[in-house]
């Protein structure tokens, strides 16, 4: 069978695993490296898909599990697939929502990253938060929603085929993402169920892309989801093992802190093939995290962050970020950053923006969103130019130098 998406490298940085190159996909192409703008439930909270596109987005990452439950995946393909869902006629990905079962599913509202762990021989044993229940087994995870408490069951298979009725060009095989502090033992578990897990999402991948394709179709491509925590073993054990199967691309699972790329995920992309795209799932919210990511081999990233900030009034600068609620504000007329092409900029005072803000209007929330969105995805387009242009180390120095200047984050050096 065909794959459902081709990847072409284009230039190389000299000494690292930085690359810039090309996915095709059924819907378009994505010139990488690329941030996939977050639109978790189907939207972009705040922004409209016309503005995606007009600020540089080149694809959406929407969220399965949240899909399932509202509006419900069959509604989506019965309107034509996530696309013509959502008027956004670019690609598309989806993550398996594997992290929202263990976490949201969990623990939502209750602070908990992850699932919470008991006795050595409980994992497989109910865990309980206040109201919420998941239960991890062989089989699949069985939680409640967090909407309704309903029971629900999400296995391998039925994660594949929520997300071919999505019907985004790029999936994510279901994984389990674990807690950070989750005891050795469990990792090992869960290192184990993933691998398992992701030869069963490859095989009803496969089978469901078999129809797709008898009935002419677009075919659709599924990422094999590496993990194994913090650790350089299991990461490369878990990137050899899926590296070997026959995924159209990888993503790199976990949760990770700034100093940690430079290890964790350089692990990760020296062991998988270097033929095929890999995608950081819900990279930080450090725009150092840009620069690490891809110096070390990543190749598309997505992250909630940019419109979670800026609903809540923080805004990136090229001078670092700032609180525009600040009353220092009120009476700013400049833009939220001159050098910014954004639409906000070109016609809004800080002054005003800080006036939306502070009156409590959804206007606000709209215009920080665009600004916030625009800058990442302009760094990212300025660091991809700069693989090209083979000055991607200047851009890095000259960026990181002038956001942080003396408080960089904790691993990352600013020369």
């Amino acid at each position: 069978m065909k794959h459902a998406l081709t990847f072409e490298i284009t230039d190389r940085l000299e000494g690292t695993l930085a690359r810039a190159g090309i996915i095709h996909t059924p819907h378009g192409a994505i010139e990488t490296p690329a941030f996939i703008v977050g639109g978790t439930k189907a939207t972009v909270k705040a922004i409209t898909p016309e503005q995606i596109k007009e600020y540089g987005g080149q694809a959406v990452l929407a969220n399965t599990y949240h899909l399932m439950l509202r509006p419900g995946t069959a509604i989506i393909k019965q309107a034509g697939g996530l696309s013509k869902f959502m008027n956004w006629n670019g690609p598309t990905f989806t993550d398996s929502g594997g992290f929202q079962v263990f976490s949201l599913g969990v623990a939502y509202k209750k602070g908990i990253d992850a699932v919470a762990h008991t006795e050595r021989g409980d994992a497989a044993k109910a865990v309980k938060s206040s109201d919420q229940l998941v239960k991890i087994t062989e089989r699949g995870a069985h939680f409640r929603s967090h909407y309704d408490g309903q029971k629900l069951l999400m296995t391998p298979e039925s994660s594949m085929e929520l997300q071919h009725e999505i019907g985004a060009d790029i999936h994510m095989a279901f994984d389990e993402c674990p807690a950070p502090l989750a005891p050795p033992y469990y990792l090992v578990e869960a290192l184990e169920r993933t691998h398992a897990w992701a030869e069963r999402c490859l095989t009803r991948h496969q089978e469901l892309n078999k129809e797709h394709e008898k009935n002419g179709e677009p075919l659709q491509a599924l990422y094999g989801v590496v993990q194994g925590a913090r650790d350089e073993k299991p990461r490369k054990q878990s990137a050899a093992f899926l590296g070997a199967r026959d995924f159209d691309g990888y993503g790199i699972g976990g949760v990770f802190e700034t100093s940690e790329i430079p290890t964790v995920v350089k692990w990760v992309d020296e062991t998988l093939p270097d033929d095929k795209p890999r995608h950081l799932l819900g990279m930080g919210a450090q725009p150092a995290d840009l620069f690490l990511g891809v110096e070390y081999g990543v190749d598309t990233f997505d992250c909630v962050a940019p419109t979670r900030q800026a609903r809540n009034g923080a805004l990136y600068t090229y001078d670092g970020r700032i609180n525009i609620i600040n009353t220092r504000y009120k009476t700013d007329f400049a833009p939220i950053d001159g050098e910014c092409d954004c639409y906000t900029c070109l016609h809004y005072t800080r002054a005003y923006i800080n006036h939306l803000f502070k009156s409590d209007e959804i206007l606000g929330a709209t215009l920080a969103s665009i600004h916030n969105e625009r800058f990442v995805v302009r760094t990212v387009d300025q660091i991809r130019q700069s693989l090209k242009d083979k000055t991607f180390f200047e851009l890095k120095k000259r960026f990181l130098h002038r956001y942080y200047g003396d408080t960089p984050p904790v691993g990352v050096i600013v020369e």
